[in-house]
C-alpha cells in the first residue's frame, strides 16, 4: 500500500519548564514517538474536539425537523430582549 508524504514546511515552537519537557519526552517515548509527533498528534486531537461542535453536530430526524421549524418561524418581537439589547450593561 503506497503512502503519501506531505512535507512539513511549518514550524510551532513552544516554550516549557524542564520538568514539563520532561514529562512530555517520557510520554512521547511511551507511545515510540519524537516529542514533536507526539505533541503534533496530541494538538490535532485537541484542535478537532475544540473545534467539533462549531463544525459539526447530528440531529435524529424529529430533532433536525424541529430546528428546522424553529429556524422557518417567523420573527417574534421580544421586548424584554431589545430592552435588554439597548440598556449599557455591568461593564459599560
Amino acid at each position: 500500500m503506497a503512502t503519501l508524504t506531505i512535507a512539513k514546511t511549518e514550524r510551532i515552537d513552544v516554550r516549557a519548564t524542564v520538568s514539563v519537557k520532561q514529562l512530555l519526552q517520557e510520554a512521547a517515548r511511551s507511545c515510540h514517538k519524537n516529542v514533536s509527533e507526539f505533541l503534533l498528534d496530541a494538538g490535532i486531537v485537541a484542535a478537532n474536539q475544540a473545534l467539533a461542535d462549531r463544525r459539526h453536530f447530528v440531529l435524529d430526524d424529529e430533532q433536525w425537523e424541529t430546528f428546522r421549524q424553529a429556524l422557518d418561524r417567523p420573527v417574534q418581537s421580544k421586548p424584554r430582549l431589545r430592552k435588554l439589547l439597548s440598556e449599557p450593561g455591568v461593564l459599560g
